[in-house]
């Protein structure tokens, strides 16, 4: 079989021509040996009306299988001619035929060498597709983490105006003044806590003595 790709044939057809007759080749071949079938039970048949003849069905198989492979030999031989014939023929495109979706082709030619630095070009243009899309998706990421350090602040600034309000509550508007007397009354808390740790533990020792 021809081992020609006939790309175009197969673009005009929809099929590539040697697919084409393959299946030709395998449909005639599957009729031959269905033919041989038919042949060999019309014989067993006709030996049935003569019951003391001394052909024996082996021999009939053999003599079959004997036949068809000649035959199959032969027609082997006919069906290369005529796939030769076919794909020269009836399944070939003239090289000076252009189909008519490809007549763009004609009007726009293009040399192998326009056609490659055609392809470099839309290569380096997906390489900075890629890279404009890497560096926006390191922009969208830097954004998510400037929102997430921006609601801490807001948080921050929250806590400052609450702390800002419990001072002018307390009578001190000065932020100054505030801090220092969160500074004072956070002195004066760590000096309680201490005093009360201290007498837990006396508390427990004269546990331990009773």
């Amino acid at each position: 079989m021809s081992v020609n790709p006939m790309a175009y044939e197969a673009q005009f057809f929809g099929f590539t021509p040697q697919t084409c007759m393959l299946r030709v080749y395998i449909a005639f071949q599957d009729y031959l040996f269905e033919m041989m079938l038919v042949v060999e039970s019309v014989i067993l048949k006709k030996l049935d009306r003569f019951p003391n003849c001394k052909i024996s069905p082996f021999q009939i198989r053999k003599s079959t299988e004997k036949f068809l492979l000649f035959m199959k030999e032969h027609f082997d031989k006919l069906f290369s001619k005529m796939e030769e014939v076919l794909l020269q023929l009836v399944l070939n495109i003239p090289k000076n035929v252009l189909l008519p979706e490809d007549k763009v082709h004609e009007q726009y030619p293009y040399s192998k060498e326009q056609f490659q630095a055609l392809q470099d070009e839309i290569h380096q243009l997906q390489q900075q597709y890629r890279a404009e899309a890497s560096a926006g998706q390191a922009l969208r990421a830097e954004l998510e983490e400037q929102k997430a350090v921006q609601a801490e602040l807001e948080k921050i600034l929250q806590w400052f105006d609450g702390l800002e309000n419990i001072c002018r509550e307390h009578g001190t508007s000065n932020f100054k003044e505030s801090f220092a007397f969160l500074t004072q009354n956070s002195k004066k808390l760590q000096d309680v806590l201490k005093d009360v740790e201290e007498k837990s533990k006396r508390i427990k020792k004269h546990d331990q003595l009773l």
